[in-house]
C-alpha cells in the first residue's frame, strides 16, 4: 500500500446522534467506524492522526419531543430541535478550533450533524461543499413531511428553517448555493424537489451518473468549485447501493458501486482542496458483519490517498 505523499493531521470526532430521525441505530455509527479499522488505515497510509473521542450526545427525550412545537408552522413539529440545536452548537465549537493544519473527520450518527460540521468549516472562510447522499436534505420546517431534522441540514445551512438551528454558530447562511454540489441524488419529497430545482445548487442524480459516468460527474462538480479553495464532503452512506451498504436507515435502490464511490473519493483526493469530511448514517444494527462501517473505512482512505499503483 502506498504511502500518501502529502500526510495530514487528521482529527477524529465522533458524533453518536440518532436525533435527526426515527430511526433507532446511527448512534453506534462513531463505533462501528472505529471498530472496523478507521485509525490503523489512516496511519498506514502516513498521517498523523488523533482520535478526539466523541461529541457529548443527550439521550432521546420523546416527552421533550412531544412539547418541541413550533407553532409557526402550523403545529408541526421539530423532533428534538433544542437538543439537535445544543449538539450541532458543540460540533461547531470543535469544527472552528480545527487550525489550518488539521483535516477533521465527523463519523455520524445522522447527517443533521452536517450542520454544526459545515457551519464550523465555513467559519474559516469561503468553503465549497459536495453532498454525497441519496436524499437533499433540502426540506424546510414548512415542508418536511416527518418532521425529522436529518432531512433539513442543506436548507439550513444556506438560510432556510428554524432559526436556532439557521443561526448556529454565527447568524445566517453558512453556503451560497453556487457552492455546494450534490451527488448521487434519487430520493426526494414533493416540495423539496421544486425547492431544490429552484435553488442555484448544482444537483448530479443517479441517471446523470448513469448517462455520464462517475469520472465526468467528479471532475464537473470540482470545475464548479474550482474558485474555492476548501471543499468539504459530506457522505451519506445511502448514497450507496443497498447491497454494498445495508447498513443504513433509508435505504434507497439503485445507488453507487463500490467502484463509483471509490473512484469519486480518487479523484476528490487528486484535486487536493478536501478539507474535511463527514461520514453518516451508518447503522450497524441494520448492517451485515459491520460491512457498511468497513466500506466507510475504504472510502476515507480513499480520499486521504489510498492507490491502487
Amino acid at each position: 500500500m502506498p504511502v500518501n505523499l502529502h500526510p495530514r493531521h487528521v482529527k477524529i470526532v465522533g458524533v453518536p446522534m440518532d436525533l435527526g430521525q426515527q430511526r433507532r441505530g446511527v448512534d453506534m455509527g462513531p463505533s462501528a467506524v472505529r471498530y472496523a479499522g478507521l485509525y490503523d488505515r489512516l496511519v498506514r497510509l502516513g498521517h498523523d492522526v488523533h482520535d478526539a473521542g466523541n461529541i457529548h450526545v443527550p439521550e432521546r427525550d420523546e416527552d421533550t419531543v412531544r412539547a418541541e412545537r413550533w407553532v409557526e408552522t402550523g403545529g408541526g413539529g421539530l423532533r428534538h430541535l433544542s437538543a439537535i440545536s445544543a449538539v450541532c452548537q458543540a460540533i461547531y465549537d470543535v469544527a472552528q478550533r480545527c487550525s489550518a493544519q488539521d483535516f477533521p473527520i465527523f463519523l455520524g450518527g445522522d447527517h443533521a450533524m452536517a450542520i454544526g460540521t459545515i457551519s464550523g468549516m465555513a467559519a474559516h472562510g469561503p468553503l465549497g461543499v459536495i453532498w454525497v447522499d441519496a436524499h437533499g436534505d433540502f426540506n424546510t420546517p414548512d415542508t418536511t413531511p416527518s418532521g425529522n431534522i436529518h432531512g433539513m441540514p442543506m436548507a439550513v445551512l444556506t438560510g432556510q428553517g428554524h432559526p436556532n438551528l439557521v443561526n448556529l454558530g454565527h447568524e445566517g447562511a453558512k453556503l451560497r448555493p453556487q457552492d455546494i454540489v450534490m451527488i448521487a441524488i434519487r430520493d426526494l419529497d414533493g416540495q423539496e424537489r421544486i425547492a431544490l430545482a429552484h435553488s442555484g445548487i448544482i444537483v448530479y442524480t443517479m441517471r446523470d451518473i448513469d448517462e455520464l459516468g462517475m469520472a465526468t460527474v467528479a471532475r464537473r462538480a470540482l470545475a464548479r468549485l474550482n474558485r474555492l479553495e476548501r471543499i468539504h464532503v459530506s457522505f451519506d452512506m445511502d448514497a450507496l447501493e443497498p447491497s454494498v451498504a445495508a447498513g443504513v436507515g433509508t435505504p434507497v435502490a439503485g445507488g453507487l458501486t463500490f467502484r463509483e464511490a471509490h473512484l469519486l473519493m480518487e479523484i476528490l483526493a487528486e484535486s487536493d482542496k478536501v478539507c474535511s469530511l463527514d461520514i453518516v448514517e451508518v447503522n450497524p444494527i441494520l448492517d451485515e458483519g459491520n460491512r457498511t462501517a468497513e466500506v466507510a473505512v475504504e472510502l476515507t482512505a480513499s480520499l486521504l490517498g489510498q492507490q491502487i499503483l
